[in-house]
C-alpha cells in the first residue's frame, strides 16, 4: 500500500516545478521483467563459465582480444533485453515529461524501453549508452536489427568490410559517452526545481552529483526504491516501492489531484 498523504506532498512538489530531472536505474527495468545486474542486465554473479568476472567478459579490452567471449555475453543482454518491453512506470515518466517540458531525463539502463514509451529523445541522457544500433569498429557502418545479428553466428561482423559489430554501449573499462555528459552538467548548471530518483542506489558520481546540488539549491527530492540507500535518508519523500507500483499513481496526484 502507497502511503497516500507521501503521494500527495510528492505530487504537489512535482505540479509546481518547472525544470525536473528524472533519474531512472536498473530496479525501473526489473518491473518489465528484466534481471538487474548493478545497471548492466542482470545476468550474471561471480564468474562466467570461462572463470573470468562479468566485469572482464563485458569489457572493452576484452571486444577488443576476444569478440566472440565477449558478444557471448552481450547477446545474451540483448536476447533479455528484447524478451521484455516498457512497463507503466516507463509510460507514467513520459507522461510526466510530455507534460513538462522542462523535464529531463537521465537513465543508467541500457534497454531503450525509456525510448520505446515515449520519452523524448531530446531530452533523454543514456548515460551508459545503449544495445542498438550496432555498428562497425571498423568502417562505421550501421546496423539497425539487433535480433536478427543475434541469431547469427558470433561476433556479428559487418556485411560491407567484416569488421566486427558491437553496440553503442559504454562496456566496462571504457569512458562514459562525452555528449551525455556534456548534456547532464549543462543541464544541471542552469538547476532543477525538483528530483525523482527510481531504481537506483545512486553510487556514481554523476548520478550522485545532480541529487545533491539539487537537495543544496533548496530543490525537492524523491525516491522509489524498494530498498534504502545511502541518500534516502536525505530525501523529502520516500517510497519504500517498486516503481510500477507508485509511478501511475503519483502521475495521478500531479495532474488530477
Amino acid at each position: 500500500m502507497v502511503d497516500p498523504r507521501l503521494l500527495a506532498r510528492a505530487g504537489a512538489a512535482l505540479r509546481d516545478a518547472e525544470r525536473i530531472l528524472v533519474i531512472t536505474g536498473a530496479g525501473l527495468s526489473a518491473d518489465s521483467g528484466l534481471p538487474t545486474y548493478r545497471g548492466l542486465g542482470g545476468l550474471y554473479n561471480g564468474v562466467t563459465a570461462e572463470g573470468l568476472p562479468i566485469e572482464k567478459a563485458l569489457s572493452g579490452p576484452m571486444l577488443e582480444h576476444d569478440p566472440a567471449l565477449c558478444w557471448k555475453y552481450l547477446a545474451q543482454l540483448g536476447r533479455a533485453c528484447l524478451s521484455a518491453k516498457p512497463n507503466a512506470a516507463h509510460e507514467a515518466i513520459a507522461q510526466l515529461q510530455q507534460a513538462k517540458p522542462e523535464c529531463w531525463l537521465l537513465t543508467q539502463n541500457i534497454d531503450g524501453y525509456h525510448r520505446q514509451a515515449g520519452s523524448p529523445d531530446e531530452r533523454l541522457i543514456e548515460i551508459h549508452g545503449q544495445l542498438a544500433p550496432l555498428f562497425c569498429r571498423s568502417c562505421g557502418a550501421v546496423s539497425d536489427d539487433l535480433s536478427q545479428v543475434l541469431g547469427e553466428p558470433l561476433p556479428p561482423r559487418c556485411k560491407g568490410c567484416n569488421g566486427v559489430l558491437r553496440p553503442p554501449v559504454v562496456l566496462f573499462e571504457e569512458m562514459l559517452p562525452q555528449g551525455a555528459i556534456e548534456a547532464l552538467y549543462r543541464q544541471m548548471g542552469k538547476g532543477f526545481d525538483a528530483v525523482l530518483v527510481i531504481g537506483t542506489t545512486a553510487s556514481f558520481p554523476y548520478i550522485h552529483a545532480p541529487i545533491v546540488e539539487t537537495r543544496a539549491a533548496g530543490g525537492f527530492a524523491i525516491e522509489i526504491n524498494p530498498l534504502r540507500g545511502g541518500l534516502s535518508a536525505s530525501m523529502d519523500v520516500f517510497f519504500e516501492s517498486r516503481a510500477l507500483e507508485v509511478m501511475p499513481k503519483l502521475l495521478s496526484h500531479i495532474f488530477f489531484d
